[in-house]
């Protein structure tokens, strides 16, 4: 029987590459969507492309809103039975700022998503998941560089979820449950341009150790193997897939 892994922000970017290449493993995908039900279908038509007709479900869900977060986990679980893993990706980037000219509501924004938003997910994967299965959160290089000048509280947000990817490790544990997180780095993304940096990468790619910027199914691949039975011994470890930055 397929397994099934449940994706938050799967419609772009590392959310999509990520919920591919699970459908090309043969896993049944769920994935959540904010606002783009163009890109979620095309994310719909590239899963079943690579895997199973009829092995993957999109749902529009606000990470901030728990009646959304709870939806989405229940109907992963009507369509697919148990869910196996879960992929903790939504979030968001405020365009680039100091910290002293940011407003109160980018900072709730920012904060309410990538934060409340995760740990709201972060809850009911815990009370959804079952022994011998596993979380992974997405966080960021930023978390330990501090993104000064540009997006400070987008950076801090990130600091949360290496603490709770720490701490659920260590609650989970005992159930045979793995929290694991990746921060990625420079990754050919969109999330530079919705930020109002879409020069970023073309900037900060070249002086990466590696010499070049990520992309996102790089990313895909660590998160597939901290979900995978090959990752058994692996929980509260974050993973760097930054080239080095």
């Amino acid at each position: 029987m397929a397994k099934t892994v449940l994706i938050t922000g799967g419609s772009r970017g590392i959310g999509r590459a990520t919920a591919v290449l699970f459908a090309a493993k043969g896993w049944n995908i769920a994935f959540s969507f904010v606002g783009n039900q163009e890109s979620a279908d095309e994310t719909c038509a590239m899963c079943e492309r690579v895997g199973v007709t009829g092995n993957v479900i999109s749902r529009k869900c606000d990470v901030r809103n728990e009646e959304d977060v709870i939806a989405l986990f229940q109907s992963a679980r009507d369509r697919f039975g148990s869910i196996d893993g879960v992929v903790n990706n939504a979030g968001i980037v405020a365009p680039q700022s100091t910290l002293a000219d940011m407003d109160i509501e980018r900072m709730k924004t920012v904060f309410d998503t990538n934060v409340l938003g995760a740990y709201l997910v972060a809850r009911e994967a815990a009370r959804a998941l079952h022994s011998g299965t596993a979380i992974v959160n997405v966080s960021s290089v930023a978390a330990k560089l501090g993104s000064p000048g540009e997006y400070i509280d987008y950076a801090g947000s990130k600091g949360a979820i290496d603490t709770l990817t720490k701490g659920l490790a260590k609650e989970l544990g005992p159930m045979g449950i793995r929290v694991n997180a990746v921060r990625p780095g420079i990754i050919e993304t969109d999330i530079h341009a919705s930020g109002g940096r879409p020069e970023r990468i073309a900037e900060l790619g070249p002086v990466c150790p590696l010499g070049r910027a990520g992309e996102p199914e790089e990313v895909a691949q660590s998160i597939f193997w901290l979900i995978s039975n090959d990752a058994s011994y692996v929980t509260g470890s974050i993973v760097d897939v930054s080239g080095g930055r």
